[in-house]
């Protein structure tokens, strides 16, 4: 029988990667995370800091995009085995959203979800069809044989429960039943909110913005999930959120959040 071992998976959405470069660094030497997600990395392919990550004992595939979005898949000690960096179904759909790659065994697909506000109109239409194509895809992976992860920032407040004060963002798009029950049906495919699961009812935030010390106040909302297909949610063991690097100088509206697994050593 093969030995397991504990993975601790990670999702950061950095809001400028070279901006929050020391940040990123400070929180890689500190927690140690074995696969990490970056979302919003705000650069092109070349201007990725690839050096100063392989320095902090990383490996890294990416998919930048000029001025926005922007996502990339690091693996602690191995470079990720890319599988697919563009979610399917629209040919058109240039933006930098998706990445899909092999780390320490387990599958593990990148998201950074679109904002979809304001609502109504294109953005949010496109952020609803952007989540039927998610759904789409994710179906094809969550009955897999081997271990699966769907991690990122979904920009989805599920519940009212996962956030401070529903109502005053009851004309956002990240609460709109339309996006709620588009991530409702995809949790229904199969997949485990990790941090749900292990928190329970407990409240619990992975983002504050940058009014009114909100995230002094713990005033946020819980947007970055980590979804596990069954066969690696059999082995969650914990998770959490790394409330600490949000209240760091110059940090980035998120925090990372993260879930440890045993997978197949």
């Amino acid at each position: 029988m093969a030995r397991k071992k504990t993975l601790k998976l990670a999702t950061f959405n950095v809001n400028g990667v070279n901006t929050r470069l020391p940040n990123l660094l400070e929180w890689l030497d500190a927690e140690k995370p074995d696969v990490v997600a970056l979302q919003e990395l705000k650069a092109t392919d070349q201007a990725f800091p690839a050096q100063a990550i392989e320095k902090a004992g990383y490996g890294a595939v990416w998919q930048g995009q000029p001025s926005w979005n922007g996502v990339a898949l690091l693996g602690r000690g191995t470079v990720p085995i890319e599988s697919r960096r563009r979610l399917p179904g629209d040919a058109a759909d240039t933006q930098s959203r998706y990445l899909e790659a092999a780390v320490h065994g387990i599958v593990v697909a990148a998201i950074y979800l679109p904002n979809g506000n304001p609502q109504p109109g294109p953005k949010f239409d496109y952020k609803l069809e952007w989540m039927e194509r998610l759904a789409r895809h994710a179906r094809t992976l969550v009955g897999l044989p081997h271990p699966v992860a769907l991690i990122g920032d979904f920009n989805v407040i599920p519940t009212d429960d996962d956030v401070y004060d529903p109502r005053s963002w009851r004309k956002d798009a990240l609460i709109q039943p339309q996006s709620r029950q588009a991530y409702a049906r995809l949790l229904g495919q199969g997949w485990t909110d990790a941090l749900r699961e292990v928190f329970g009812e407990e409240r619990i935030y992975t983002f504050w913005d940058y009014f009114r010390q909100h995230a002094e106040r713990d005033r946020g909302l819980r947007i970055d999930h980590l979804l596990l297909n069954p066969v690696l949610a059999k082995g969650l063991e914990g998770a959490g959120v790394d409330r600490w690097v949000r209240l760091r100088e110059k940090a980035s509206d998120h925090a990372p959040a993260w879930v440890t697994v045993s997978a197949p050593g």
